[in-house]
Order: C-alpha cells, then structure tokens, then sequence
C-alpha cells in the first residue's frame, strides 16, 4: 500500500544518467507489482508464454535491468522474507480487496468495456512461487545480486543504504525512507512514457530524488517523528485516523501531542502494537550482507530461459542483451586505458 506522506517531502526530478555508477537498492515486490499491474494487453490480461504462464514480470525485469546496465546504474533487488505479525489485517484486506476487483474485472469483461477490465485487472495482480523463482533465475542470469530480507524488502534495502552499500533505496512507496534510508529514488522501475488511466493521453515519467535529512531538517522533525507522523496518516502495520493527512499530522507531531492522545480525541481506537511498530520502524530485522557486487551476464542462460521457456522473441531479446554486453565491453576498454596511462 505504501504510507502517503509524499506531500511533506523533499524532492527532486532527475535524469537517470545522474546515477551513473551508483548502486541501487531495489525494493523487488514493489517492483514486481508494478510490472505485473501495467504490462498488461487491452483487456487487461497478463503476458503469456505458449504454456500460459505469466511473463509481464520478467519482460518489465528484463528490459529495465538492460536499461540500468546500459546507464552504468548497479540494481539490487531485495525480495521480501516473512512479514511482522501485525501486517496480518493489511494482508487480509489486499487479498480481499484483490478478490473484490476479480469480481469488477469479469463483470466489465462480460459487458465489453475494455477500459474498465484493464483498470480492474492491474489490482489483482499476485505474486507466486513461479513469478519469485523465475525472477530469481532471471536476476542470477542476468549478474544481478539478489537478497532475501529476513522481514520487509524496504528495511533490507534502507539498511544497504545505510550501510553505504548502496546510493539509495528504490521504491514507489516511502516506507524505505521510515525505516532510515538516507535516499528513495522513485519511478526507477516505471519512467518513460506512460498512459494516463482512463485516456489517451501519455505523460513522461521521470526518475525522483528524496532526501531524508533534507525532508527531515527542513521540516523541523526527527526521524522518529516522521515515522509517528506515517502512523497517524496509516501505514501497512496499522491504520491512521480518518480525516489525518500528513500536513495535520506534521502539525500535531511537531506540537509535542502524544500518539495515544490524538488518536484517542479523534474517537479512534490506538493501535494494538503501536509500540511495536514504532520499534521496527526504527529497528528492524535485517541481514548483512558483504559483498553486493555484479556478476558476468550470461548470455546464452538468459536467452534460454526467455526465449526457449517463455516465448520471448529472440530478436528482440538478443539485441537487448547485445547492447549492455557492447556498453560493459565499452567501459572495461576505458577503465584498461585509464590504469595503463
């Protein structure tokens, strides 16, 4: 779902070439979700391959790894572990809300309104055990280090970023930022060209910077205080007050008001393990992990997994690969010259 704090941030609109030989932390579900949402035909069907298992996620991973490569931009993709016990009801609620537009998708479907399906289809996309393995082998292929998070991607991938393992965290949500990533660039998995729904009309989407230390100083708050602030507007582990946005909550944080209160002068019952989540926002698990760095590209491995398994046009797929493979060959040939003077 993702916290709705955006508003109070500080950002900033970049190109993508201005992460040129930074590593990125990859928030993978979140980007799983947003392939499987929009890499969709007209009538909102995922892409297929001749056995009918889905590939939108690994033609959306495939194209945007070449073209992050191809920047000299190193992903990382962190995969979700097991999540906290108080995400129980948001987890419930998805999988209901999913259900609930099945039903809207089949109903718009039977009545032909084609605009209507695809919109209903992008919420219920899932993620399986064949889309996480087959992204795991497409990562490894491709040389692209894969990290299992012990709990939640977006603190595995803030905690590399706080490690300086990586520049940033990657995701369209904030919740990295919650959990102390210094930096969250977003629209990474999804900039270019994009249609607006319900219209013909496209707009271009571009890569966004947010700073932490800036949102923080210029707001006039801590760290602690912004996730208290995300709690107020409603995160994954608990929901905020109605009629709370983050501008209110700012206000009411920045007033000294304790959490407990303001929910309680709102009518609203205080979340059961408001404790808790303020930990791990603050504490949670991760792993350390030592080395991050890319591996060769195979080829061949890539184009037979694609192409033989999943139906993947050769062409295209062969001249994806050869770009990045020409652009490192490139590089390497730059960085010999430069050691030997």
């Amino acid at each position: 779902m993702g916290v709705e704090i955006g508003d109070i941030l500080t950002k900033e609109e970049i190109a993508l070439d201005s992460l040129k030989s930074k590593v990125v932390a990859v928030d993978g579900h979140n980007a799983l979700y947003q392939f499987l949402s929009i890499i969709r035909g007209p009538d909102g069907r995922p892409l297929t391959d001749s056995k009918g298992r889905i590939t939108s996620h690994l033609s959306g991973l495939f194209y945007r790894i070449c073209k992050l490569l191809s920047t000299d931009i190193s992903p990382i993709y962190v995969l979700d572990g097991e999540p906290p016990r108080f995400k129980k009801q948001e987890i419930a609620e998805r999988k209901e809300r999913k259900r609930q537009a099945e039903r809207r998708y089949d109903l718009a479907l039977r009545a032909g309104d084609l605009e209507e399906a695809r919109k209903q289809a992008q919420a219920t996309s899932r993620i399986d055990d064949f889309i996480l393995s087959s992204t795991k082998r497409l990562l490894d292929l491709m040389g692209v280090p894969c990290v299992q998070a012990p709990s939640e991607g977006e603190a595995q991938a803030a905690h590399f970023a706080k490690q300086n393992l990586a520049f940033a965290a990657a995701s369209q949500d904030y919740d990295s930022m919650l959990f102390g990533s210094p930096r969250v660039v977003r629209n990474l998995s999804v900039s270019g060209r994009r249609k607006l729904p319900g219209r013909r009309t496209y707009v271009e989407v571009k890569p966004e910077l947010v700073d932490l230390g800036r949102s923080t100083e210029n707001l006039g708050i801590s760290k602690l205080d912004l996730v208290k602030v995300a709690i107020l507007v409603g995160t994954d582990y608990c929901d905020g007050v109605k009629g709370i946005g983050a501008k209110k909550a700012l206000s009411l944080v920045k007033s000294g008001a304790r959490l407990e209160d303001i929910y309680a002068e709102n009518g609203v019952q205080v979340p059961e393990n408001l404790d808790r989540i303020l930990d791990f926002f603050m504490n949670p698990p991760v792993a350390d992990v030592k080395s991050l760095d890319l591996k060769p590209l195979d080829r061949e491995g890539v184009l037979s997994l694609l192409v033989n398994e999943h139906s993947f046009s050769e062409d295209r797929v062969a001249r994806a690969l050869d770009a990045v493979l020409q652009r490192m060959e490139r590089k390497r040939s730059g960085l010999s010259r430069f050691i030997e003077g």
